[in-house]
């Protein structure tokens, strides 16, 4: 049975938090920041006392932890700077405690691996005022270039140098490493198309897969696509978490995208879900980017302004895709009798 996660961009969830996710319906969290664990600031790793103790609580509301995130991988270890190697040294035992303390999913974030200077972020305004992320190639006038095929391969030999190490980790610790694509999926980002099946190319590995985002993927290519994602990657048993997201156009066909309610995107999402049962997948839908809606706050960061990619407490946007993946769920299991 498929459940639903949502996540967290902060690491002190409260008690009003965690009582509004249980009456929602939410089964997981996931921890979407690598920075915000305690002890992450002041030794590279997360302090495993303190997970501990915020499992403890989460589950003492009915929910669990499903997904962390490990301390980032910045540009100077992409760009292989003296001294960046203790990054990775920190990803390793950050596995170890995560693996400790009995969580199953990680991923690990990569500098490089969007091209947000090719497009231009906007407000969309959708189904009665509903705030969306939108992103356009046309409206950015900026010249830019793309990494050439060297740059590209060194980069990619710095993720091999990563992955080398983490994925011996995660095996001996029983923990499933998965990426999530490039979001936007622009043309030569590592994780696009190609790329992204890279990843299992180069680590078969099955403790290795993919944070499948249904929105990030149909940005490229639409419904067909993420099907036939969904069917490779889903019969190989590679895909360990959904962020379940709708979106409208995307980068071949419009040169533009825009993030949508589930209901109000381009993609019929009880289609999506039936082809995940398909293939077997049992894990979790997490609605990711969800559109404001009114009385709803706008996230913190910055970069994604319209839309919210963390938990908000008391938000409308995440009520309402809460409820609208439920009854999906609902709907599937009176579909298949």
């Amino acid at each position: 049975m498929m459940n639903v996660s949502v996540t967290t961009t902060k690491f002190d969830l409260t008690d009003h938090e965690l009582r509004q996710m249980c009456q929602l319906g939410v089964d997981y969290v996931d921890f979407g920041t690598g920075s915000s664990f305690p002890g992450v600031k002041e030794q590279g790793f997360p302090d495993l006392d303190e997970l501990l103790k915020m499992k403890r609580k989460i589950r003492s509301f009915g929910l669990d932890i499903n997904r962390v995130t490990l301390p980032d991988l910045s540009k100077n270890f992409m760009d292989q700077e003296e001294g960046s190697e203790l990054e990775l040294e920190n990803s390793v035992q950050a596995v170890k405690v995560f693996g400790e303390a009995g969580i199953k999913i990680v991923r690990q974030r990569f500098a490089g691996d969007t091209f947000n200077y090719m497009t231009e972020s906007y407000q969309a305004r959708q189904r009665g005022g509903a705030i969306a992320r939108g992103e356009s190639l046309g409206f950015n006038k900026e010249p830019y270039e793309t990494p050439t095929l060297e740059e590209h391969e060194q980069w990619w030999g710095q993720f091999r140098e990563a992955y080398s190490k983490i994925v011996p980790v995660c095996e001996e610790y029983d923990v499933k490493l998965g990426m999530h694509p490039s979001d936007s999926p622009n043309h030569d980002t590592p994780f696009g198309g190609l790329g992204y099946r890279r990843i299992m190319d180069e680590f078969p590995s099955k403790n290795v897969g993919y944070i499948y985002c249904v929105g990030t993927r149909a940005e490229e290519g639409g419904s067909p696509l993420v099907l036939n994602e969904i069917n490779h990657y889903g019969r190989k048993d590679r895909i360990f978490l959904v962020h379940f997201r709708n979106v409208r156009g995307s980068l071949p066909t419009a040169g533009a995208f825009e993030e949508a309610l589930l209901d109000d995107g381009d993609m019929n999402m009880f289609k999506i879900l039936l082809e995940l049962r398909k293939v077997g997948y049992n894990g979790c839908l997490n609605p990711d980017h969800v559109p404001m809606m009114e009385g709803d706050r706008p996230d913190l960061d910055g970069n994604w302004a319209h839309s919210n990619i963390g938990w908000s407490y008391g938000s409308v946007g995440f009520a309402y895709s809460i409820g609208y993946i439920k009854a999906l769920l609902a709907a599937l299991v009176e579909f298949e009798g």
